[in-house]
């Protein structure tokens, strides 16, 4: 049964703690013209993926089970691996951090409504409730105590897509808790990661390709950003990837959701250590309303009823 123990609340802020430094690496590739957005998450997933090689080739010999859920892997290393970060990465070019943000911090609210739909698992009042005090902190924090700012904020084309993003990448943590008749609970943690990143670097190579085809692909290697680079493909990508998983399976794709919350406080706290800044009293007031969020969300009863892989 998936339960908020320390190990599950370790790997899930490891994995949104990585996460963070991707939006800042990625901000800066982007925003600098060092790299152009689907490039940069074809690159970052290809070189995962032979840096994982090493540890799953076995996914790719012919008896694998790999090839009797290929179906499955289509759909997971899309919508985890291959649109996601493609969607994140172009978000970024039109909107604002702000709004990329807020908006990613709906996503339990979109984890509740699809396991409703699709997984027929009724969300509680006090997941409701949890999912409005968490994204209240995330909103303290961003807008640095005013919330009055979201007033005054505009929607355009990046925020539809990081809504997008934000939807798919809910459905992905539904379907890591639920494995249905694969034999992913045997599998060598490696191999099943790599599957996920294989097929995932399928779907980002053919996005690519249109980007390619409207000749606005660029990467200009240099050791700063092949060192940016460097770091999402192992942190970001490999071990976040591998920590969320292994939060999910423990706490559940709900609960799990209202860590994600935690990404634009640590991206903030993250930002401010760089520029030199102390950490300032929203950031202590933010981080108290996200965890309150989950502590309400986690003593719900349907929090502790998905599947374990």
């Amino acid at each position: 049964m998936p339960q908020l123990n320390l190990a599950t609340i370790s790997y899930l802020l490891i994995a949104t703690a990585l996460w963070a430094g991707n939006a800042i690496a990625a901000r800066v590739l982007v925003a600098s013209g060092a790299v152009s957005p689907i490039t940069l998450s074809a690159v970052r997933w290809g070189l995962a993926a032979l840096l994982l090689l090493p540890f799953g080739w076995g996914v790719f010999k012919p008896k694998s089970a790999l090839w009797k859920n290929k179906k499955r892997f289509l759909l997971l290393g899309l919508f985890g691996v291959g649109s996601y970060n493609v969607l994140l990465y172009l978000a970024l070019q039109t909107s604002t951090a702000i709004n990329v943000t807020l908006i990613g911090a709906s996503m339990p609210i979109w984890m509740l409504i699809i396991g409703a739909i699709f997984y027929h698992v009724k969300p509680s009042r006090l997941q409701l409730l949890g999912a409005l005090i968490s994204m209240i902190g995330v909103a303290f924090v961003l807008t640095r105590g005013e919330l009055f700012t979201l007033l005054s904020m505009q929607m355009v084309v990046g925020d539809l897509l990081i809504m997008l993003a934000t939807i798919l990448w809910a459905f992905y943590s539904w379907m890591l808790s639920q494995p249905g008749k694969s034999s992913e609970r045997n599998w060598p943690w490696a191999n099943f990661l790599m599957a996920q990143v294989f097929v995932g670097l399928l779907w980002t190579g053919f996005f690519d390709g249109f980007e390619i085809a409207a000749g606005n692909a660029h990467l200009d290697l240099n050791l700063w950003t092949g060192s940016l680079i460097l770091f999402v493909a192992i942190g970001p990508s490999l071990i976040a990837y591998r920590c969320w998983g292994l939060g999910v399976n423990g706490a559940g794709p709900t609960v799990a959701a209202f860590f994600a919350n935690f990404i634009p406080l640590f991206t903030a706290l993250l930002s401010a250590a760089m520029l030199g800044e102390p950490p300032q009293l929203f950031h202590g007031i933010a981080f108290a309303l996200i965890v309150s969020g989950i502590i309400v969300s986690s003593r719900s009863r349907n929090s502790q009823i998905y599947s374990k892989i």
